[in-house]
Protein backbone atom coordinates (compact mmCIF):
# COMPACT_ATOMS: atom_id res chain seq x y z
CA UNK A 1 0.00 0.00 0.00
CA UNK A 2 1.48 3.33 -1.09
CA UNK A 3 1.43 6.18 1.39
CA UNK A 4 1.43 9.63 -0.20
CA UNK A 5 0.86 12.93 1.66
CA UNK A 6 -0.08 11.01 4.82
CA UNK A 7 -2.84 9.01 3.08
CA UNK A 8 -2.86 5.29 2.31
CA UNK A 9 -3.98 5.15 -1.30
CA UNK A 10 -5.66 1.95 -2.57
CA UNK A 11 -3.34 -0.38 -4.47
CA UNK A 12 -5.73 -2.04 -6.91
CA UNK A 13 -7.01 1.19 -8.47
CA UNK A 14 -5.54 3.20 -11.33
CA UNK A 15 -3.09 5.90 -10.24
CA UNK A 16 -5.30 8.76 -11.47
CA UNK A 17 -8.23 7.49 -9.37
CA UNK A 18 -6.12 6.58 -6.31
CA UNK A 19 -4.53 10.05 -6.13
CA UNK A 20 -8.01 11.54 -5.70
CA UNK A 21 -8.19 9.94 -2.24
CA UNK A 22 -5.86 12.75 -1.12
CA UNK A 23 -7.76 15.83 0.09
CA UNK A 24 -7.11 18.65 -2.34
CA UNK A 25 -6.44 16.52 -5.41
CA UNK A 26 -9.30 16.05 -7.85
CA UNK A 27 -9.49 14.59 -11.36
CA UNK A 28 -7.72 17.55 -12.98
CA UNK A 29 -4.73 17.65 -10.61
CA UNK A 30 -4.44 13.83 -10.54
CA UNK A 31 -4.15 13.60 -14.32
CA UNK A 32 -1.80 16.62 -14.31
CA UNK A 33 0.52 14.88 -11.81
CA UNK A 34 0.57 11.66 -13.86
CA UNK A 35 1.33 13.67 -17.00
CA UNK A 36 4.23 15.54 -15.32
CA UNK A 37 5.83 12.32 -14.09
CA UNK A 38 5.09 10.37 -17.27
CA UNK A 39 2.93 7.61 -15.81
CA UNK A 40 0.44 6.10 -18.31
CA UNK A 41 -3.26 6.54 -17.46
CA UNK A 42 -4.00 2.80 -17.26
CA UNK A 43 -1.17 2.03 -14.78
CA UNK A 44 -2.28 0.67 -11.38
CA UNK A 45 -0.79 1.69 -8.02
CA UNK A 46 0.56 -1.81 -7.30
CA UNK A 47 2.50 -1.66 -10.61
CA UNK A 48 4.37 1.53 -9.62
CA UNK A 49 8.06 1.33 -8.78
CA UNK A 50 9.44 2.88 -5.59
CA UNK A 51 11.08 5.58 -7.70
CA UNK A 52 7.75 6.56 -9.29
CA UNK A 53 6.01 6.72 -5.90
CA UNK A 54 8.84 8.92 -4.64
CA UNK A 55 8.52 11.24 -7.65
CA UNK A 56 4.73 11.50 -7.10
CA UNK A 57 5.34 12.35 -3.45
CA UNK A 58 7.94 15.02 -4.32
CA UNK A 59 5.71 16.57 -7.00
CA UNK A 60 2.76 16.84 -4.63
CA UNK A 61 4.93 18.32 -1.85
CA UNK A 62 6.47 20.89 -4.20
CA UNK A 63 3.50 22.02 -6.31
CA UNK A 64 0.22 21.36 -4.48
CA UNK A 65 -1.41 22.28 -1.19
CA UNK A 66 -3.04 19.13 0.21
CA UNK A 67 -4.40 17.47 3.35
CA UNK A 68 -3.46 19.25 6.62
CA UNK A 69 -2.15 22.45 5.04
CA UNK A 70 -5.27 22.85 2.88
CA UNK A 71 -7.64 22.11 5.77
CA UNK A 72 -5.75 24.54 7.99
CA UNK A 73 -5.86 27.28 5.36
CA UNK A 74 -9.61 26.79 4.83
CA UNK A 75 -10.24 26.90 8.59
CA UNK A 76 -8.14 30.06 8.91
CA UNK A 77 -10.08 31.74 6.07
CA UNK A 78 -13.39 30.96 7.81
CA UNK A 79 -11.98 32.14 11.16
CA UNK A 80 -10.83 35.39 9.52
CA UNK A 81 -14.35 36.01 8.20
CA UNK A 82 -15.82 35.31 11.63
CA UNK A 83 -13.33 37.65 13.36
CA UNK A 84 -14.14 40.45 10.89
CA UNK A 85 -17.83 39.98 11.72
CA UNK A 86 -18.75 40.44 8.06
CA UNK A 87 -22.01 38.97 6.76
CA UNK A 88 -20.40 35.70 5.64
CA UNK A 89 -18.61 35.39 8.98
CA UNK A 90 -21.85 35.87 10.92
CA UNK A 91 -23.55 33.20 8.79
CA UNK A 92 -20.69 30.80 9.54
CA UNK A 93 -20.91 31.63 13.24
CA UNK A 94 -24.68 31.00 13.35
CA UNK A 95 -24.41 27.79 11.32
CA UNK A 96 -26.64 29.06 8.51
CA UNK A 97 -26.13 28.90 4.74
CA UNK A 98 -23.42 31.33 3.67
CA UNK A 99 -24.05 31.75 -0.05
CA UNK A 100 -27.53 33.25 -0.18
CA UNK A 101 -29.68 30.09 -0.14
CA UNK A 102 -33.19 30.29 1.27
CA UNK A 103 -33.73 29.17 4.87
CA UNK A 104 -37.52 29.39 5.25
CA UNK A 105 -37.69 25.84 3.94
CA UNK A 106 -34.73 23.56 3.24
CA UNK A 107 -31.21 24.34 4.61
CA UNK A 108 -31.55 21.30 6.88
CA UNK A 109 -27.98 20.18 6.23
CA UNK A 110 -26.61 23.43 7.59
CA UNK A 111 -29.21 24.00 10.34
CA UNK A 112 -29.39 20.41 11.58
CA UNK A 113 -32.52 18.34 12.28
CA UNK A 114 -35.83 20.20 12.65
CA UNK A 115 -36.66 21.31 16.18
CA UNK A 116 -40.32 20.93 17.19
CA UNK A 117 -42.15 24.13 18.13
CA UNK A 118 -44.34 23.86 21.26
CA UNK A 119 -48.06 24.40 20.72
CA UNK A 120 -47.97 24.14 16.94
CA UNK A 121 -50.50 21.59 15.66
CA UNK A 122 -52.56 21.30 12.52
Amino acid sequence: MARIAGVNIPTAKRVVIALQYIHGIGPKFASEICEKIGIPAERRVNQLTDDEVLRIRETIDADYRVEGDLRRETAMNIKRLMDMACYRGLRHRKGLPVRGQRTHTNARTRKGPAKPIAGKKK
